[in-house]
């Protein structure tokens, strides 16, 4: 029988922490994991990203020549790179350095007839694209909580309109994957 991975990503940094756990067959390559984590979180995919797995690292080459290239994360399986009770982290968007502490909480037997990946759970809303890493996250929600900031205003605008930091729900995963996000899994 098939088995899966049941994972917590954490955002380091992010207080409260914003997490989100997920459920992913244990023959996903760590390009697949990829994939998951950015539904998951509500990230666009629009940065280069990497796994770590402490001095190792899995990724895409960029060709840029900035150091020794990351392994392929198309051919790390996650069966044999993460084992129960192991972390590595999911860097995501090298600018603003979303660092993902990513647990394996467990592995077992899939459940028939339950698709994976999914999301199980989690807490906190995804911090926006580009808003500065961490520390532009914390500075962001300062600002939206003060509306006499005299950035308030415009912060509001960049963000749409609203941002609620609170918010979260499992089921945009899925609106997500219907989407065709996650068409390759």
């Amino acid at each position: 029988m098939s088995t899966v991975h049941q994972l917590k990503a954490t955002i380091v940094g992010t207080k409260p922490p914003v997490w989100r756990r997920v459920v992913v067959s244990s023959d996903s390559t760590l390009a697949e994991l990829h994939d998951v984590l950015q539904a998951a979180f509500g990230w666009w995919d629009c940065h280069l990203h990497e796994f770590e797995f402490g001095r190792v690292r899995y990724g895409i080459d960029d060709g840029e020549g900035w150091g020794d290239p990351p392994k392929d994360e198309q051919r790390a399986v996650l069966s044999r790179v993460a084992k129960k009770g192991s972390s590595f982290v999911y860097v995501y968007d090298f600018g603003d350095d979303w660092r993902h502490k990513v647990v394996v909480e467990g592995i077992v037997e899939a459940v028939p007839g339950v698709s994976y990946p999914t999301c199980v759970g989690g807490r906190r809303a995804c911090p926006p694209e580009d808003c500065g890493g961490v520390w532009g996250f914390h500075q962001m929600l300062d600002v939206l909580a003060d509306p006499t900031d005299e950035e308030h205003d415009s912060m509001l605008e960049w963000v749409g309109g609203a941002f609620d930091p609170a918010a979260f729900d499992p089921a945009d995963f899925g609106h997500r994957v219907e989407l065709g996000e996650l068409a390759e899994l």
